[in-house]
């Protein structure tokens, strides 16, 4: 979502583009979890998504403009006890227990997770 959101917006569904757009407007603004940074430079140094103009400048810019959300102990925990249908990537884990455990709506395009979700998503 994060790099759809710098390089592909048109990607992103209309609620999601509207919930986005209300959350630049918030306080809060927009808020990721760290481990997505890892998931985008893996993805990147597999070839499966282009950076441009470089790994290193998007992810940059993604942590400039996010408010980046740390793997706390809870988090850690929290991972883990997501229900048995929801997806066994640890970082799809991390990602589902921060969106619970900080209380905040999740905008994702992943079937699986909107599906198994025990809280609320977007998309």
């Amino acid at each position: 979502m994060a790099v759809w959101l710098a390089q592909d917006y048109q990607r992103i569904s209309a609620l999601a583009q509207s919930k986005i757009e209300g959350a630049r407007r918030s306080d809060r603004g927009l808020a990721i979890s760290d481990v997505t940074l890892l998931e985008i430079a893996q993805l990147a140094s597999y070839g499966r998504i282009s950076l441009s103009p470089n790994a290193e400048t998007i992810l940059t810019e993604i942590e400039r403009r996010f408010v980046m959300l740390p793997i706390t102990a809870n988090i850690a925990l929290q991972a883990f006890q997501l229900p048995p249908n929801y997806p066994k990537d640890p970082a799809d884990r991390i990602i589902g227990a921060t969106a619970l455990i900080e209380d905040i709506p999740l905008l994702t395009a992943d079937r699986e997770i909107r599906k198994s979700a025990p809280f609320p998503t977007i998309w």
